[in-house]
């Protein structure tokens, strides 16, 4: 380091009220916009999560052009067209959503009925038998 002298007002040094003569040039106001007039949310983080996964008739891809376009009539001030492509985009996502939901309930439902239907049944073969893999493989193996 240097060895500097470092001069200081008597009325101002380090860790203590600076009583200085020099005022602050005055104050700054950031105006935010009016708390009342809310700008429309473009649900680009949804619509891309819906695109990403199963994206059934392509719902979830609409959703992202909806939101896409959402957000640059926001950026470009056109508030009116930015809600109503982002009212657009919240239904395309809310379908997405249900129908991405829906499916893989839908199989696994399909599965717990179709193994609690194989475990009761009584049919020529019991595939959760004693020996209800082999009896179940014969059925295909056997050329007549």
């Amino acid at each position: 380091m240097d060895n500097h002298t470092y001069n200081y007002q008597s009325d101002c040094t380090p860790l203590t009220n600076c009583k200085s003569a020099r005022k602050p040039a005055g104050s700054t106001v950031v105006n935010m916009g009016s708390s009342g007039n809310k700008l429309p949310s473009d649900y680009l983080v949804w619509s891309l999560c819906n695109t990403l996964y199963v994206n059934f008739c392509c719902l979830g891809f609409m959703a992202l052009i909806y939101s896409i376009k959402a957000r640059d009539q926001k950026t470009q001030g056109n508030l009116q067209l930015a809600q109503e492509c982002s009212d657009k985009a919240k239904w395309y996502n809310i379908l997405a959503a249900g129908w991405n939901l829906l499916v893989p309930l839908l199989v696994v439902v399909l599965l717990v009925l179709l193994l609690v239907h194989l475990g009761t049944s009584q049919g020529s073969f019991d595939f959760f038998g004693e020996d209800g893999f082999q009896s179940f493989m014969k059925l295909f193996s056997s050329v007549h």
